[in-house]
């Protein structure tokens, strides 16, 4: 959450009496809504295996309005989802969305895009390949990339 307050103008507070806010819980995975959905809103950081920093931010970057970076509206110039390799109860994670990129370029560093095997139904199958370069690396849970930094900025007017 620091680094949220120290790049950009999200400033995480403490409940008083606001009626829509996050409630970070410890449930089963790691997961959020897509943006602000009204009154309480969960955002589960499993103890076991959620709580490190890039994923806090991966989930945070949810809940403030942001997809993951493979399912980008323009995403077929920039990697090709191989359908056949990914399990077929997490296919959901690669549908395109019809999204707002805000004039950002594809950010295969940024904090919300998965990595090569994501989901895959057997270790070691790619479920995304970049192209044309097939060797660009994809996907990091290290922190916000700048291109993350830039569109929560740019969403958020700061």
């Amino acid at each position: 959450m620091s680094t949220f307050h120290s790049k950009t103008c999200i400033h995480f507070v403490a409940r008083s009496t606001q009626a829509d806010y996050i409630s970070i819980e410890n449930k089963d995975g790691c997961f959020s809504s897509l943006g602000r959905t009204g009154g309480k809103q969960v955002v589960s950081f499993s103890r076991q295996g959620c709580v490190y920093n890039g994923i806090v931010q991966h989930e945070l970057n949810h809940a403030l309005g942001f997809y993951h970076e493979q399912t980008r509206s323009d995403r077929d110039q920039y990697v090709k989802i191989n359908w056949e390799n990914i399990s077929p109860d997490m296919a959901y994670n690669f549908q395109k969305q019809n999204t707002n990129n805000q004039n950002t370029p594809y950010d295969y560093g940024s904090i919300m895009h998965y990595e090569r095997t994501a989901f895959s139904i057997q270790p070691g199958l790619e479920t995304i390949t970049p192209i044309p370069d097939r060797r660009v690396e994809i996907g990091q849970r290290q922190g916000l990339s700048n291109t993350d930094i830039l569109r929560i900025n740019k969403l958020y007017g700061c």
